[in-house]
């Protein structure tokens, strides 16, 4: 087994080679993609705050890269499956933002019908499996997808998600066992955003290389700094290829960094506002990839901008569209539940 160390130099050494393949209209897609996030992001988080949005809700701001990095790596059936900071993951994934944040807001036309709120969306049409509110639940049901995808020899694989907290779970060492055993096609991605809730990782974690976790079950892992798109997507290429040529799984650490609380509840007092403003200044993915668009003449400033305001005027539209939705019926509340006896 090669080392992590190993794995991370060879990450690193590919990155601008990969970053040079993309053509000016894709970097520009990424962009377009990763400010969609944010701007649909900072609208659920307004609607929240006027009681629109109700029961939890967790905002993505600040870790754009990381899923759309990801994406860009994908192939058509590849999955996706996350934890409850699923918003993100599923416009990444292709899915109608009128369904999610409809879904947001409860109301009949949303992707879960109303019922599952931010915390449980799902997209079957996209391969999108969730949206799950247990922390590391969905660890096991990814590894499962995966387990699904060699038995039917497809060549997809399953990207799952969580974040720095669920790393310390149970459930996922006993994936990684079974994953790496079987030679599952899964990369497991945790989007390290510094705190589990309001507990750092230096306080929560034993160890804080949370790429190696893999170790003991015979899993490469990597080290990305996930404020960069361009080295989330070579990380993704190596890793998804790593998947399907049959090697197994692989661990992805994101290092990231959420602007937000954990949730619209949290106030976030376990750090300072200068620790986030230095981040926002010297480290945002979106700010990184626009100056590198201008600066190569892929774009201009005045083009960017133009994009904003159409998605901030696509976003006005998807609300009123939500607005004027009508509520579950109370009929609902039985339609998909599954009874044992």
């Amino acid at each position: 087994m090669a080392t992590p160390e190993a794995i991370i130099r060879k990450a690193k050494k590919r990155v601008t080679q990969e970053s040079v393949s993309l053509s000016g209209e894709q970097l520009v897609g990424l962009y377009k993609q990763m400010l969609y996030i944010r701007r649909f992001e900072e609208k659920a988080g307004q609607l929240y705050g006027m009681g629109l949005i109700g029961g939890f809700c967790h905002l993505y701001i600040g870790q754009e890269a990381v899923v759309v990095g990801m994406q860009s790596c994908a192939i058509p059936g590849d999955q996706v499956i996350t934890t409850y900071r699923d918003h993100a993951h599923m416009l990444a994934v292709g899915t109608d933002p009128k369904l999610i944040m409809a879904e947001l807001m409860g109301k009949a036309t949303g992707c879960s019908k109303g019922k599952g709120g931010s915390m449980h969306m799902f997209d079957l049409k996209n391969h999108f499996y969730g949206g799950h509110g247990i922390v590391g639940a969905n660890v096991p049901i990814g590894t499962g997808i995966a387990f699904a995808n060699k038995y039917r020899e497809n060549n997809n694989v399953c990207m799952t998600y969580f974040g720095d907290g669920a790393a310390n779970q149970g459930q996922v060492y006993e994936s990684f066992n079974m994953a790496s055993l079987w030679k599952l096609p899964v990369v497991y991605i945790i989007e390290n955003n510094q705190y589990a809730m309001g507990t750092s990782v230096e306080r929560s974690s034993s160890t804080t290389e949370l790429f190696a976790r893999g170790k003991a079950f015979d899993i490469d892992g990597m080290e990305v700094d996930g404020m960069d798109v361009f080295k989330v997507r070579d990380a993704g290429l190596e890793a998804l290829e790593h998947c399907r040529s049959g090697k197994g799984p692989i661990i992805l650490e994101m290092k990231t960094y959420r602007y937000r609380g954990h949730s619209m509840s949290d106030p976030a007092k376990y750090r300072s506002k200068e620790e986030v403003e230095a981040v926002k200044e010297k480290r945002d993915a979106i700010n990184h990839l626009k100056e590198h668009l201008i600066k190569e003449k892929l774009t201009t400033e005045e083009k960017l901008k133009e994009m904003d305001k159409q998605i901030r005027d696509e976003l006005n539209e998807v609300v009123e569209f939500c607005k004027t939705s009508p509520e579950p019926d109370e009929a609902e509340l039985w339609t998909d539940v599954l009874v044992g006896n």
